[in-house]
């Protein structure tokens, strides 16, 4: 079999900077063939790569539209993702529990809250397509057996109170209802299955992939390289590639090893790559974003970063030089992050600003106690108690205080204009918690460029590669420059769903 170097057609290094080409050997490199005289080990309906939301959505989709045979293959030794790990929150516009708190919200007002965010970037079409469609990817983890908390919140950026969240408050209550559906629906799942590169025809087009058996994350590899044929296509659904620090400072040299990652260590970005080489169009690359609720006290997401998104809406950020507030603690998340990485000592090092909570509030969400527990945030009992614990001046401390719960009675916060909605009648007062934040590398905007249908676009033609379709975060462009909170759960799953839909009706 003789290897093509589909390089030479089409220069996507040129959309992604020298540097990046550089970047690129970090991990095993995937390597496309031509399909011709190749022996086919294996011929399946439809094959996906990736088992995080939007793999499984598409395979359940799959199913119900009459698919037979569906085989979703995963690089590492357990099922779901990074998709398992991230917060489980879920947005979407016009839901029953929307409709029991009174909430008035439309696909429009999310799309223009999504759009406000992007900067002028973001991409109005896709972002109503995933709108108009969260209702049904929300039904579909239900009907999978996914609880939720019986309330909504209101992240920042969003307008509204529009989010859902499962009672486990991580991906995992998403993620694990749906690999048993999978499972139900007679879905072939592969783990320890790593995605090699495409075979593809004469004319460009996937007619199927190479994927590694016995598969060990980071070790060599004992395990043969097979060839499998994919009737329908093939679905990429391999995340993003946060975890790829050569990639990510090539975008962004400020996101050097020493900052922290939110993400799984498989994020590493193989199958975004080997879609490049195929000529899929690179989008936003450089947009990468950083998480506001994150804590330098504490490995990865852990377990501050949920008790944060919860508690932003009724609470007090505070730099811990001044004892004042220095953001709007529910803006999105670009203006939050920029906003702690400004806090810094006289030497220009970093000093991790305070998220200040009413215990009586905070406890209300299941990971205060972890918090507490795990010492990575703190119980005090006066205000005298907390500025000796940080060395925050006293007296400025307790005026903003003062000022802030003048907000949370009148329900207009004339420093940072914060929406004070879920703030009514949660005064900060003693006894309170407290945690350190300090932004972690979580999202990346960018990705491969595809249409409403799921289909990757050529970077030649503007036209469909046929028999290639994207779905989640391996995919570009969708958010502009800063993603909302909430708001990858629905599009990984509408686009994954969207996916099985187009080849389905192909």
């Amino acid at each position: 079999m003789t290897k093509i170097d589909l390089l030479g057609r089409r220069k996507f290094i040129t959309g992604l900077g020298v540097a990046a080409g550089a970047a690129m050997v970090a991990p095993a490199m995937a390597v496309s063939e031509k399909a011709a005289g190749v022996k086919w080990d294996e011929e399946f309906e439809i094959v996906i790569i990736g088992s995080g939301f939007a793999g499984l959505a598409a395979a359940i989709e799959a199913k119900k539209l009459g698919a037979k045979d569906v085989h979703i293959f995963e690089k590492m030794s357990y099922f779901g993702g990074n998709s398992a790990i991230n917060g489980g929150l879920f947005a979407a516009p016009g839901t029953p529990m929307q409709q029991q708190e009174g909430v008035d919200d439309s696909v429009e007002r999310m799309v223009g809250d999504q759009m406000k965010a992007g900067r002028g970037i973001a991409d109005e079409a896709l972002l109503r397509h995933v709108a108009e469609h969260a209702v049904e990817a929300l039904q579909m983890t239900l009907d999978a057996g996914s609880e939720y908390h019986p309330y909504l919140q209101q992240l920042g950026g969003h307008s509204v109170a529009r989010t859902y969240q499962t009672t486990v408050s991580c991906g995992a209550g998403i993620t694990q209802p749906l690999l048993k559906k999978c499972r139900e629906l007679g879905v072939n799942t592969h783990n320890r299955s790593k995605f090699e590169g495409f075979l593809v025809g004469e004319k460009g087009e996937v007619l199927g992939v190479k994927m590694r058996q016995n598969y060990h994350f980071e070790e060599d590899q004992p395990g043969k390289v097979i060839n499998v044929r994919a009737k329908r296509g093939v679905i990429m659904a391999t995340g993003g590639f946060a975890q790829n620090v050569n990639l990510r400072m090539a975008q962004d040299p400020t996101l050097t090893a020493e900052v922290g990652c939110t993400n799984a260590p498989g994020a590493t970005g193989e199958g975004m790559y080997e879609m490049f080489r195929l000529g899929a169009v690179p989008v936003h690359l450089a947009h990468i974003q950083s998480g506001p609720w994150a804590s330098p006290d504490e490995g990865g997401f852990g377990y501050v970063s949920n008790y944060s998104i919860y508690n932003f809406p009724h609470s007090m950020a505070v730099n811990r030089l001044t004892g004042k507030r220095f953001m709007n603690e529910i803006a999105d998340r670009k203006t939050r992050a920029d906003a702690e990485l400004s806090c810094r000592d006289e030497q220009g090092n970093p000093y991790p600003p305070l998220l200040i909570t009413s215990y009586k509030d905070s406890k209300k969400h299941p990971n205060t106690k972890k918090v507490i527990k795990y010492n990575v945030g703190w119980k005090f009992e006066s205000v005298d108690e907390l500025a000796t614990h940080f060395n925050v001046p006293l007296k400025a401390l307790k005026a903003q205080i003062k000022e802030y719960n003048q907000y949370v009675k009148s329900g207009e916060d004339k420093q940072f204009g914060k929406n004070m909605t879920k703030a009514a009648g949660k005064y900060i007062e003693a006894p309170f918690t407290v945690v350190r934040l300090w932004p972690k590398v979580h999202y990346c905007q960018g990705g491969v460029q595809i249409t409403t249908k799921a289909e990757v676009k050529d970077s030649f033609t503007g036209q469909a590669i046929t028999g290639l379709f994207a779905a989640g975060e391996v995919c570009g462009g969708i958010h502009g420059v800063s993603r909302l909170g909430s708001c990858s759960i629905p599009e990984c799953m509408v686009m994954g769903m969207t996916a099985a839909r187009s080849m389905m009706n192909a």
